[in-house]
């Protein structure tokens, strides 16, 4: 639909920028901090860094504020890691480590930035992961016991809470995200026995929220897209319709109303692959109401009718953003309408307001991003960074985030990735997306300096207009 007139953002539109605790913070070991299976990560992509130092946000990350300050954020989403809170993900709270999130709040606080918290992003406690991890019910209990915790401490100052990031890219790609751990070696119905407890995990976080923080809200994480068909073909829309469930509805309908959506159980039950659900599970999950939906967006797929052979499959290295296809399922499929980045990720900011416009429609909670960007290597010269290319990935979706709110969607807040420079998943330091550029190649940490990207001056101004001007 076209319109003469936009709707302007919500006066208190929280503009907004993320980071995760692993790939940001460093200080792996520091102040009593216990091992994650990030941590105990051994095989990582060739020519990359690992996780110890990443930006040294846990050293700096006062620096770091006063520079979110100067960009005008209105938010920050990051994420607290369980080991710096207990180091084994059960017993006493680890204080030294509790305390450096204190200090974080406060001065995000202070400089009026609201902290939105990701409980969970990919970094299982390694002591839980050699009990089993996922796959042992008794992470759920400790996943709770955990909440408690952070709801305890930090629940006077956090008002908006985030269960678990992207735990459909754990169970589909967690072999290409590095998240898997010991507890990864298992066949696909240990997976998604694994996925259940995450739900009821993140059940009992929201009704644990609820309970102890009347005032706060919190919602679920995943990574959503578009489904589209390759042609309209019937098969072809039947095959966006059954990844659409695997992929996507799966998590949000389990997150929102409580239930498995039944094309994606009917997909679990045909490959034998349904969880256990002991008694009580449902009742616990229909009971847990999220109030906001954050998710992460960088792309849409497009797929086809299912070949039944290996023609299905798309080579895609260990990247959990391509489209891979599965046999008897779908059919990989590029879309010859959109552009690609440098790494083979189709850009399609239209396909961001129709994913937008389709979470609204079907669960009509207020919806927040999370993450959405575009990685790049960033060149230091002369002391600048010159990253247009960021600006206009980030003026396009801005306009459609826009074009959403005209549609009648309910979007509170945009917390594109990433605030800062940081650790990428498969191409080290060397692939940034932050608005901040962090002086360090993969093995030399150099000194690590703060420079402002031209990005960052741009957001700025789009910030103070409440995204009224994108130009620059």
């Amino acid at each position: 639909m076209q319109y003469a007139q936009l709707r302007e953002f919500p006066t208190d539109f929280l503009w907004g920028a993320s980071t995760s605790a692993y790939q940001v913070e460093g200080g792996w070991d520091a102040d009593g901090k216990g091992p994650s299976v990030i941590d105990a990560r051994t095989h990582l992509p060739e020519g990359t860094t690992d996780f110890t130092v990443a930006s040294d946000h846990y050293h700096r990350y006062a620096e770091d504020v006063e520079l979110f300050a100067e960009l005008g954020l209105k938010a920050y989403r990051f994420s607290i890691a369980w080991t710096r809170i207990q180091p084994t993900g059960t017993g006493p709270v680890n204080r030294a480590g509790a305390d450096f999130y204190h200090r974080l709040i406060d001065a995000l606080v202070a400089q009026g930035i609201e902290p939105i918290v990701t409980m969970y992003h990919f970094d299982l406690p390694q002591a839980l992961d050699d009990q089993g991890g996922w796959a042992n019910r008794d992470t759920v209990d400790a996943f709770a016991e955990y909440a408690r915790v952070v709801f305890a401490e930090y629940g006077s100052k956090v008002r908006y809470w985030l269960t678990i990031n992207e735990q459909n890219m754990m169970i589909l790609h967690g072999d290409a995200v590095g998240t898997t751990g010991q507890a990864g070696a298992t066949g696909k119905k240990g997976l998604y026995q694994q996925n259940h407890h995450m739900f009821l995990a993140q059940a009992r976080a929201m009704a644990l929220c609820h309970e102890l923080l009347p005032d706060a809200r919190i919602g679920p994480a995943p990574n959503i897209v578009s489904v589209y068909p390759a042609t309209p073909a019937p098969e072809d829309v039947l095959a966006a319709d059954d990844w659409d469930a695997v992929r996507n509805l799966l998590y949000l309908d389990l997150a929102v109303r409580g239930s498995y959506h039944p094309l994606a159980w009917a997909y679990l039950a045909e490959r034998g692959w349904e969880p256990d659900i002991a008694e009580g599970d449902l009742d616990l999950l229909a009971a847990a109401k999220p109030d906001f939906i954050a998710f992460n967006y960088y792309s849409t797929q497009t797929v086809g009718a299912s070949r039944g052979d290996a023609s299905d499959l798309q080579t895609r290295g260990t990247d959990q953003q391509l489209v891979r296809g599965e046999v008897g399922l779908y059919r990989a499929e590029k879309n010859p309408h959109l552009q690609t980045n440098a790494f083979g990720w189709e850009i399609d900011p239209v396909g961001f307001r129709t994913t937008l416009r389709r979470t609204w429609d079907r669960y009509r909670l207020p919806l927040i991003i999370t993450e959405n960007g575009i990685g790049a290597f960033d060149q230091l010269v002369d002391g600048r960074v010159h990253d247009d290319y960021r600006i206009d990935y980030y003026r396009r979706h801005i306009e459609q985030i826009r074009l959403a709110i005209t549609d009648g969607v309910d979007v509170f807040g945009y917390c594109p990735w990433a605030a800062i420079d940081l650790i990428s998943t498969h191409q080290g330091c060397s692939k940034r997306y932050g608005f901040i550029y962090v002086n360090r190649d993969e093995f030399d940490l150099l000194d690590l300096a703060r420079v402002r990207k031209d990005s960052f001056g741009w957001y700025r101004r789009v910030i103070d207009a409440n995204g009224s001007r994108l130009e620059d």
